[in-house]
């Protein structure tokens, strides 16, 4: 008689909800936590976070800015920081009202497929989109959770020997208008939106926090610490 083959074991996913944290703190956590998780440490990581008023540049923006559209005595005006950063991806914008998250996962070896890892990310947003009574989804050709024609989260990902950094960012009650400082992720003619914006009514960033969590470990099958 044959024995029957277990399947994946789930593995434990550590939760740290941080509150405002300058985006360069953001940076030297995640790169400390990659560390840790490559070395098998630690278990996989989600940060939750929001960041003080910042646009950052991925890898398409390096060497052209032409989609940061303030000039730098106007970005210092309204004391928003430039960052270079090492995730995929063009311009955006961090601000409070914003919640950010940066997944430190170990892909290896049954999610190997940085694809599929970005269309999870978007299933998450999605999720968590609809437990606000939103119906979001994808565009094609880009990323992100969009409704309509307005995104709703940003998504911009590194992956390390296939262990994963930087993550999404989902505009819960985003001062939208900082958005014009920039050309968002280089797409022209799409704009942004909040979930605030699409209710018509504050939304609670703990209640946000915990439908990302919730969805987050349904989609990368992940158990809480």
């Amino acid at each position: 008689m044959a024995l029957a083959t277990a399947g994946p074991a789930v593995r434990t996913l550590e939760v740290r909800r941080l509150g405002l944290v300058p985006y360069e703190a953001g940076l030297e956590l995640q790169r400390q936590l990659v560390d840790d998780r490559k070395a098998q440490r630690i278990p996989d990581q989600l940060l939750l976070l929001q960041h003080p008023p910042v646009i950052t540049l991925g890898v398409k923006a390096r060497d052209d800015r032409a989609n940061v559209l303030a000039a730098p005595d106007e970005l210092a005006r309204q004391g928003v920081a430039l960052f270079e950063t090492g995730r995929g991806g063009d311009v955006t914008f961090h601000g409070p009202g914003q919640l950010v998250g940066y997944p430190i996962l170990d892909l290896d070896p049954d999610r190997r497929d940085v694809h599929r890892y970005v269309r999870d990310l978007e299933a998450v947003l999605i999720q968590v989109a609809a437990s606000f009574g939103i119906a979001a989804g994808r565009q094609p050709g880009l990323t992100g959770a969009w409704v309509g024609d307005e995104k709703l989260a940003a998504i911009g990902v590194r992956i390390s020997r296939w262990v994963t950094s930087h993550g999404f960012a989902l505009n819960v009650a985003t001062d939208l208008r900082q958005f014009d400082l920039i050309v968002p992720c280089g797409i022209r003619d799409k704009g942004v939106t909040s979930l605030e914006r699409l209710l018509g009514r504050p939304v609670p960033m703990p209640e946000v926090e915990a439908a990302t969590i919730s969805a987050f470990t349904n989609v990368f099958a992940r158990r809480l610490a």
